[in-house]
């Protein structure tokens, strides 16, 4: 097997498992790039989903003026120097009392570049429940809640937060994934973007290709990297655009099936408070499906396709597209 074909599917079986690679260079950037500031820039959150053994769930009730004595999942915003880990243990032990670990990221939500909600399922590990006597401006108390007893609810957002935690636990849709620490100085997002031969739904047999890079970054053929630059631009837009670059006269529809790893590092304030999600993403022509035999003709020089024709990776690829084994992203609004 040839070198760089080779190091392009390890790479593409780490991607796969949610680990992740460094950030070397951009393909789609619409403006100037400038590094993203936390808190200037972009505001990080944070937010837990965690039962107990009773399946009762841990609920905060509110400290702040404009909410005061409501209930509502531990969250809070990310600071300075933290890892996405980092920011949910504090959370959860400032407001709730109790140390947690994660189990998995259960969700992304987010209004462009901007704003990010990381929304993960975790559980207790020790601590005790915060009780009146030890309320302060983060938090009043903390409660198991059987999610029967009435109990008033700063906003109704974390409803499908706790559904998608119930339903996890129940049946994990999508292997376990934690961030990993890699930096990257903006929001970005890494394209597995795929295109496959024939109705994914009807046959077995299927070709697969992969859209490349063909920047000279690095000596080894790459997936191509989005930048997520002003508030309007979210995750699904940049992937549009980045199709739109390389394919204006093809009647192709985008499917932004969901993150398959998150980037993260913010030690140095400034430098590495991006993110680079990892995102799986479906092209499918919008004519007749079985009648196409291979990818649509790209323009320009800066992509090219890429045929998977090693068996194993191919199927890796397939189930994850077939089962939507992945890990959500969508706005909250």
């Amino acid at each position: 097997m040839d070198s760089t074909v080779q190091i392009l599917e390890e790479n593409l079986e780490r991607i796969l498992k949610g680990e992740g690679l460094e950030v070397t260079e951009f393909d789609s950037v619409p403006e100037e790039v400038k590094p993203v500031t936390l808190r200037k820039s972009v505001c990080y959150i944070v937010g837990a989903v965690i039962f107990n053994s009773k399946d009762e769930l841990l609920m905060v009730q509110e400290a702040k003026t404009e909410c005061y004595g409501r209930w509502y999942l531990p969250a809070g915003r990310m600071e300075e120097h933290e890892s996405i880990l980092e920011a949910l243990q504090r959370e959860v032990k400032e407001e709730a009392g109790i140390d947690c670990q994660p189990i998995t990221l259960l969700l992304v939500q987010e209004q462009g570049p901007k704003w990010v909600r990381f929304i993960f399922l975790a559980e207790e590990t020790g601590g005790s429940l915060k009780t009146t006597a030890e309320a302060d401006s983060e938090s009043l108390q903390a409660q198991w809640w059987d999610r029967k007893s009435p109990l008033p609810l700063r906003a109704s957002d974390i409803l499908p937060l706790i559904d998608a935690g119930i339903k996890y636990r129940q049946n994990p849709w999508f292997p376990t994934l934690q961030p990993v620490d890699i930096p990257c100085p903006v929001i970005c997002q890494r394209l597995f973007l795929t295109f496959i031969s024939g109705d994914i739904d009807t046959s077995d047999e299927h070709r697969l290709w992969l859209l490349l890079s063909s920047n000279n970054a690095t000596s080894h053929p790459s997936l191509p990297i989005a930048i997520l630059v002003n508030a309007f631009d979210t995750i699904p837009r940049a992937a549009h655009r980045l199709v739109k670059e390389c394919l204006p006269s093809s009647s192709i529809n985008v499917h932004t099936c969901g993150i398959l790893g998150v980037q993260h590092n913010g030690r140095i304030p400034g430098k590495t408070d991006g993110i680079c999600f990892n995102m799986l993403v479906l092209l499918e022509n919008s004519e007749d499906k079985s009648e196409i035999s291979s990818p649509p003709p790209l323009e320009g020089d800066a992509y090219r396709w890429h045929e998977v024709s090693n068996h194993s990776l191919r199927a890796k690829i397939m189930q994850r597209i077939k089962e939507e084994s992945v890990l959500p992203v969508h706005s909250p609004y």
